[in-house]
């Protein structure tokens, strides 16, 4: 240790971007954000601690007409014991991350010689994203100093989203060298001796997914709030200009706010409160609805995802004619944020976040911090919010009833209110103020640096290839729904070959149906999911929309003339609103009376380019022409670069012959519904399982021994 026993020098890694000690240019561009401002935020409330001797905040030197003169400066001394070094790395001129791989080995090398003549080698280094984890793994391996890790983000979630975004491998690798990244992130995997993340989440489905992987050597830390921005109201809110533009198109403005602040994006599911709020007199009567959604000058110009919420939004709101009770601000200023929550709190309101998945949940801490109680969805890290808080309700996001329920409970209950509203700003100086983080990394950091506690490694290996090499595909209804003790049996299955194994469901549920039913069964998240019968792929694991499949099947799709059609045609019945969506009509078909090839035709017609299918002898299915089941998994197939050869598809009806068609090895299980399936019996690399439900799907993992050779025995006997 430096100076005294007990002492730390910590040296911090973080590469890329603009990093100076005052007004951080926030927002510049993608590599001067949330990192940036973090790794400052912890070198300044480490250097106030009394068991720290130094920080040292080591990043890239700058010398750019282009960029401010400080980022030049070798040193920047912020305080008696906190400065930030930057070395010379590659070029002069200021780069993105993506350009700087070339010069990390040479960035090392330069850190080593910096720290050597220095005289003085930290107790600690700490990296922060892939780029300051490769230096820092080379740094542990050199100096023998150990190695704690922060992600900030993952290269193999991030290409997922780029992925889902319409970029090829090829334009994903070619922009953001993935490839590397990965690499780099596994390296460091291997050498550090903790890796702090922000959730349990991100430990359980982002890092899980490498092949370094030991949960171990995961400690969770949340990130420090600054809290003179986010503070309990002071008594004026209500008067405040910012209260009027809140409750501007309220009848009675004065009622308790329930408050909702996101951006416009599908997966926040707001929608789903507005639907709770207006099926409940009682919560109608005890509150008005403010949701902040962004900012929107005129819907139509926003992109297609946002118009497209903003249509369910106001759709909501005049099915349940809630007009005068909710209120959706136009635009807002980003220093108006916490004034938001205060007002909010001021009016004995409610934050809710009802998003699918929330990965973190800032913007409830934000909101405990400002005295507001919580009601949140039980996945991802509101979980551990409200557990470590005690301030609120986890809701299931796909029931509004308990959503409703929730807010009924803090909204007419006065004294639980104000016990949650005190316990939250309790918990928050407790768990996730600044001096909390401080408190708790270095309860961490210094066993490590005192060497009396030291990660011991299962052994792991590599795989030989990066990226998974194969994909097990069912069905729901049918296929894994209907025998219990082999569904889990199958999960676990799927849980231990995850590294290998994408596991996707093909179903013609809508997204939140699908996902309600999984819930229900407790399915894990697949990383891919084909809902409405092929029409809408998401991926895990925050249910990013793959748009550029969207687009794609938009192709000549006109669901309004189709529905003009045949909401007349004799033997058809629209399904509920529930079970319809943006590129999928669905209908309840009478058989007897109706010939398919006749709907077909009808269409073929009225010059409707469309495709048509039929499941469990019931349901009808009107889809773009570009959308099914089979085609949608040949475009995930040809973006995650899986050989067809290597995906195993299992079907129960109709709807899923054309994924069970060609390539792929398939299996038809024994419970398929009547014999929609019967007519691939002598179809190649098509199995007909004995057994039911998931007993069916292992069986016929099995026959084809998947996880080895993933062959067809006929073939390989040349039958």
């Amino acid at each position: 240790m430096t100076e005294q026993k007990n002492k730390l020098y910590v040296v911090l890694l973080s590469i890329h971007g603009l990093i100076r000690g005052a007004n951080l240019e926030l927002g510049r561009d993608a590599d001067t954000g949330g990192q940036t401002l973090y790794v400052l935020e912890l070198a300044r409330i480490l250097a106030l601690r009394p068991d720290v001797a130094k920080v040292d905040l080591i990043t890239r030197r700058v010398v750019d007409g282009a960029v401010d003169e400080i980022y030049a400066q070798p040193i920047e001394q912020l305080t008696d014991n906190l400065r930030i070094v930057r070395i010379n790395a590659g070029p002069d001129e200021y780069l993105p991350k993506e350009q700087l791989w070339d010069y990390l080995d040479g960035f090392a090398d330069n850190v080593v010689h910096f720290l050597k003549e220095s005289g003085e080698l930290p107790d600690i280094i700490h990296s922060h994203y892939a780029d300051g984890g490769y230096i820092g793994a080379r740094l542990t391996n050199l100096l023998g100093v150990p190695l704690i890790h922060t992600g900030h983000s993952l290269g193999r979630v991030k290409r997922l989203r780029l992925l889902a975004s319409g970029l090829t491998n090829s334009q994903v690798e070619e922009r953001y060298n993935i490839t590397r990244r990965i690499e780099a992130e596994e390296l460091v995997l291997a050498a550090a001796e903790r890796v702090i993340t922000s959730t349990h989440q991100e430990i359980e489905e982002q890092y899980e997914l490498y092949d370094y992987y030991q949960p171990e050597q995961m400690r969770v830390v949340p990130p420090g709030t600054d809290l003179t921005k986010f503070t309990p109201p002071l008594g004026k809110e209500l008067d405040s200009p910012l209260f009027d533009k809140m409750t501007y198109h309220l009848k009675v403005p004065e009622k308790p706010i329930i408050l909702a602040l996101s951006r416009a994006d599908k997966r926040k599911n707001i929608v789903a409160l507005i639907e709770a709020y207006g099926q409940s007199p009682r919560l109608q009567e005890l509150a008005n609805l403010v949701i902040v959604v962004g900012n929107r000058d005129d819907i139509d110009n926003l992109d297609e995802g946002a118009q497209e919420v903003f249509h369910e939004l106001l759709v909501a709101i005049d099915r349940y004619d809630i007009y005068g009770k909710v209120s959706m601000p136009k635009h807002h200023r980003r220093d108006q944020v916490a004034l938001f929550y205060r007002i909010a709190a001021a009016s004995g309101g409610v934050f809710v976040n009802p998003a699918l998945t929330e990965p973190f949940g800032l913007t409830l801490i934000e909101a405990a911090a400002s005295a507001l109680p919580l009601v949140a969805t039980e996945d991802g890290g509101p979980i551990d919010i409200i557990g470590n808080c005690h301030n609120g309700f986890l809701i299931n996001p796909l029931d509004s009833e308990t959503i409703t329920a929730a807010l009924l409970r803090l909204l007419s209950d006065k004294k639980l209110w104000l016990k949650f509203s005190e316990q939250g700003l309790l918990g928050v100086r407790e768990h996730y103020s600044w001096d909390a983080h401080a408190r708790r990394y270095l309860e961490i950091v210094h066993p490590i640096a005192q060497r009396s506690e030291k990660l011991v490694r299962t052994p792991v290996s590599r795989r030989s290839e990066l990226y998974c090499d194969r994909a097990i595909v069912s069905d729901l209804d049918q296929n894994l729904l209907g025998d219990e003790q082999a569904l889990q049996e199958l999960i676990g299955v799927l849980r231990r070959q995850r590294k290998s194994t994408k596991f996707a469901i093909a179903t013609g549920r809508r997204l939140d149906s699908a996902l309600k039913l999984m819930k229900k069964y407790k399915i894990p998240e697949p990383d891919i999911l084909i809902t409405s019968g092929g029409a809408e792929i998401d991926y895990a694991p925050e249910l990013t929309a793959d748009i550029a499949w969207s687009k794609h099947i938009d192709y000549q799709w006109a669901p309004h003339k189709i529905r003009q059609i045949l909401d007349h045609f004799p033997g058809l019945t629209r399904q509920p609103k529930i079970e319809q969506s943006r590129f999928k009509l669905s209908y309840y078909i009478d058989t007897e009376t109706v010939d398919i090839e006749s709907i077909k035709s009808l269409l073929h017609q009225e010059e409707q380019s469309a495709h048509v299918q039929v499941a469990f002898g019931q349901y009808l299915d009107i889809l773009p022409l570009r959308a099914s089941k089979g085609l949608a998994l040949r475009y995930v197939a040809d973006r995650w670069e899986i050989p067809l050869e290597r995906i195993f598809v299992a079907g129960g009806s109709g709807a899923d012959e054309d994924m069970m068609r060609g390539n792929m090895l398939a299996a038809v299980v024994a419970n398929r519904y009547h014999e929609e399936l019967s007519q691939l019996v002598d179809v190649e690399r098509i199995y007909f399982a004995e057994k039911p439900f998931a007993a069916g799907i292992l069986e016929a993992l099995d026959y084809y021994d998947f996880f080895n050779t993933c062959k067809d025995p006929k073939e390989a006997q040349g039958l």
